[in-house]
């Protein structure tokens, strides 16, 4: 099978957990024989980009990202155009370089993508964070998990205490946001990395369709895992890690703040990875008993966790499907981790009773983390099978990709209806209709000229009558906060 992938996490020098799983399922994938390639940034150099991401294929450099950012932090608001240009860009790219693959599988941060293909492209889309119904991807504000389902009260995360005016836009930008992803699960073969992912979506949009969706868990490279779990040497009583991004919802800080004072003395923490929130971390706990090591190559970090007596993920926010705990596990590793996300469902990939540990409190996963510093490093033997590892997960995604039934868009054509979702604000009583920002019957991205990829701005709304929208939006809006 021809297969393409896509995402815009790639390339990159530091490859975070999406842009890993990427490659993994890639070059497993070639290994069994098929014809992968990656399409991804060409913001990022465009030389030497399989090298650099250990991919074994060959790269595309088909989009830019440029100016991601359109200003919403100095606004102070989500802005309604910025996600539904990024999805038509990417899926414009898409559709330039298709031809030739039997299907198309995108890993990234926009689910509205689907919207802007030929319906002759069998396209499929793994959601590997929250970033289906929630704008910043974590549902994780002022310190703690979000459960606010309000569009409007969503510019809380970009603007804290922000006006009727804020509010308003970015209600709008929220509501087409999800529309729009309801509208994209409905039309194309969607995979879930956990069934929390699934729910967690169906709770902002309960009357979305997900019959074509799937949930497949994250898969890891158990060869290349057991490799590294064999060559190890024996683990060092009281050596713990703390491999990730620190970055506010991964809880680094919370669980050293928490863990150090009452460390004992044969323990050692060490922290791989790089964030915000390093350098104020290792400045107050970066010697002693707690060591920084910065970014480490793959290679390394599997090594440092073979070895580790412990592995800890103690992430506050809440995590949908963690490769670090997935790895964990299949190098034998005890590990703990806070029971929410979906964490929870990857016990079903332990290799010993136990061996996934998990807290409801960040206090609990520090007592359960002492708790095993004070007994013996356990070392067995790697099992010769993990319920994670590629070829054990590769078949049913095969089977995705071979599903030839036709897509929402191909019926729709034939006279079917498309079933569409208003977003109701439940701040009022009127539906936010914004069916148009993501209009499905646009004119095919296809046709463009490629040489405008890298220099095009900012398309005009898909639908005539958009920005009346919005302005009509405003006003039931300003109505509504009036004084």
């Amino acid at each position: 099978m021809r297969i393409l992938m896509v995402s815009e996490d790639l390339p990159g020098a530091q490859v975070g957990g999406l842009g890993k799983h990427v490659v993994t399922l890639a070059n497993r994938l070639l290994a069994a024989g098929h014809e992968v390639a990656i399409l991804g940034r060409n913001d990022r150099g465009t030389r030497d980009c399989a090298a650099q991401i250990g991919f074994d294929g060959a790269f595309i450099t088909g989009f830019d990202m440029a100016y991601p950012g359109w200003k919403e932090a100095q606004l102070g608001v989500f802005n309604p155009f910025k996600r539904p240009y990024f999805a038509r860009k990417i899926g414009r790219a898409i559709a330039r370089h298709a031809r030739g693959f039997d299907v198309v599988h995108y890993h990234g941060h926009l689910p509205m993508v689907g919207l802007h293909l030929p319906a002759a492209v069998n396209y499929v889309q793994t959601r590997h964070d929250q970033g289906s119904e929630c704008l910043t991807h974590l549902r994780f504000r002022d310190g703690a998990v979000c459960d606010n389902l309000v569009p409007g009260e969503c510019a809380a995360c970009i603007r804290p205490g922000a006006g009727a005016l804020r509010k308003s836009v970015t209600a709008l930008a929220v509501g087409g946001y999800r529309d729009a992803s309801a509208r994209a699960f409905a039309r194309h073969k969607t995979v879930f990395v956990s069934d929390f992912l699934r729910r967690r979506f169906l709770r902002a949009l309960p009357a979305a369709d997900l019959s074509r969706c799937r949930v497949i868990h994250n898969l890891v490279d158990y060869p290349r895992l057991r490799a590294a779990a064999l060559a190890a040497p024996a683990p060092r009583r009281g050596d713990l890690l703390l491999a990730g991004r620190i970055d506010a919802g991964k809880g680094f800080a919370e669980f050293i703040d928490a863990a150090r004072p009452r460390l004992p003395p044969h323990a050692r923490v060490t922290v791989v990875g790089d964030g915000p929130l390093r350098a104020d971390l290792e400045r107050r706990h970066g010697e002693g008993q707690v060591r920084f090591l910065g970014w480490q190559d793959y290679a390394t970090t599997l090594a440092l966790a073979a070895r580790a007596h412990l592995c800890v993920v103690p992430s506050l926010c809440e995590e949908a499907c963690s490769t670090t705990v997935l790895e964990a596990l299949a190098l034998g590793r005890p590990c703990l981790a806070l029971a929410r996300g979906g964490t929870p469902e990857l016990a079903q990939y332990q290799i010993f009773p136990g061996q996934l540990g998990l807290a409801d409190t960040m206090a609990g996963l520090v007592e359960l983390a002492l708790q095993q510093l004070d007994g013996q490093a356990r070392r067995a033997p790697p099992a010769s099978r993990f319920g994670a590892d590629a070829d054990t997960l590769l078949p049913e995604l095969l089977a995705l990709y071979a599903d030839d039934r036709p897509s929402v868009h191909r019926a729709r054509r034939s006279g079917t209806s498309l079933r569409i979702f208003p977003i109701v604000d439940k701040t009022h009583d009127t539906p936010a209709e914004t069916d148009q920002l993501a209009k499905p019957d646009a004119p095919d991205p296809a046709n463009q000229p490629a040489s405008r990829d890298a220099s095009e701005q900012p398309d005009q709304p898909d639908q005539p009558g958009a920005a009346d929208l919005f302005d009509h939006h405003l006003h039931l809006e300003q109505r509504r906060h009036a004084r």
